[in-house]
């Protein structure tokens, strides 16, 4: 008899996130023309090994925080849940994908089959040059997204699809446009870095 090799995902979790670093920001409603304005919170802590737990949770009213798991491959990890850069990817993919199919239902835009099709080429020495006394540096050259769309529209009508999905999807503007970002480091609770830049 064969074990069973279990590959954990994530879950729903029955307690709020409870950042200790920042206030989770209450969502407001918007008013006409203003756009909504929302946050999408993580908490994460280090395992054993590259295991890693993460509680995500978005502050719109109706989505459950979620748990997720981590890991890396052998023999840095034990390959029993996703590597970062899996959710990084699947989150690009898939939130396109939720403006494609909210925005052909608005419209009512016949669509017989959606599918999308993503490389996303990443560059690390981690593994081969730390050894030679090089820091760790790391980067992303390229996100290539295939939209396969089956439909009996005009091309044109599935054109504008994709267009306003890609207008409206907030990973794919966090991908094209420089945002301000910052790192902070809080070592032994006294903050010792805080960088930013954008």
């Amino acid at each position: 008899m064969s074990e069973e090799k279990i590959f954990r995902v994530g879950e729903r979790s029955s307690v709020p996130i409870a950042p200790t670093q920042f206030e989770v920001g209450k969502f407001t409603k918007a008013r006409h023309p203003e756009p909504y304005t929302f946050d999408v919170n993580l908490t994460a802590e280090a395992g054993k090994m590259q295991s890693k737990t993460g509680t995500v949770s978005v502050n719109i009213p109706g989505f459950s925080p979620v748990v997720l798991y981590c890991d890396e491959q052998p023999p840095v990890g034990e390959d029993t849940a996703p590597p970062p850069l899996a959710f990084f990817a699947a989150g690009i993919g898939f939130c396109l994908m939720t403006h494609l199919t909210d925005i052909l239902t608005a419209r009512k835009i016949q669509v017989d089959s959606l599918k999308l099709e993503q490389r996303i080429k990443f560059r690390t020495n981690l593994g081969h040059m730390r050894e030679h006394g090089y820091m760790t540096d790391g980067g992303c050259d390229l996100v290539e997204t295939h939209v396969i769309i089956e439909s009996p529209e005009s091309q044109e009508r599935i054109m504008d699809l994709l267009s306003e999905a890609e207008g409206g999807c907030m990973a794919h503007y966090a991908l094209r446009n420089p945002i301000p970002w910052s790192t902070r480091l809080v070592y032994n609770g006294k903050e010792v870095v805080n960088r930013s830049g954008n």
